[in-house]
């Protein structure tokens, strides 16, 4: 559905949120609300052996383009949905499978290719007052507090990615019609 072009992936380099490296500050801050979702396979046993298992996890048992060691495998929950979502790509299965999981709760969403970008359509999915955590390869956990500020960041990204924006914007949108 979205591709990211090369003269994008410069803009991904910088946090969109405060960066952690203890999951239970992370979860005591400010901004830390529900739901919460997790995009990552580290995040999201970190979240777990923090004691607080993510309303929405997104893994697809790498970590920077390598499997997880077993010691992060072991934590992490199976996943209860599986979607393809090649790399650098956003594709229809993970912006639906997003959608759904907020809706029906507890849901994890294993994909088949690549995580990375989901943050995005998480961070437009998410009710307002809600969370997504993601991984900042070599720094730590990036909380990004779900408001309209967030979402006008998570947009204009999104929105310079090819391929149909408006599609994934309008299924984004629907998904959150009745969450906030």
């Amino acid at each position: 559905m979205l591709e990211l072009p090369d003269d994008l992936r410069g803009a991904f380099k910088e946090p969109l949120g405060r960066v952690f490296t203890d999951p239970r500050a992370l979860l005591a801050a400010d901004g830390a609300g529900d739901p919460l979702v997790a995009v990552g396979d580290v995040v999201t046993a970190h979240l777990v052996d923090a004691g607080r298992r993510p309303d929405v996890a997104v893994i697809d048992g790498k970590t920077e383009r390598h499997a997880v060691d077993d010691e992060v495998a072991r934590v992490l929950p199976k996943p209860d949905v599986e979607v393809t979502n090649p790399a650098a790509t956003l594709s229809r299965d993970l912006l639906s499978a997003l959608v759904t999981a907020l809706d029906d709760g507890p849901t994890v969403i294993g994909v088949d290719g690549e995580e990375d970008l989901a943050t995005l359509p998480a961070v437009l999915a998410t009710p307002l007052g809600g969370a997504v955590v993601y991984g900042q390869p070599g720094e730590g956990m990036v909380l990004v507090p779900v408001t309209d500020e967030s979402r006008a960041t998570a947009r204009d990204l999104l929105s310079r990615m090819t391929g149909d924006v408006d599609a994934a914007l309008a299924l984004l949108a629907d998904g959150d019609s009745g969450a906030s």
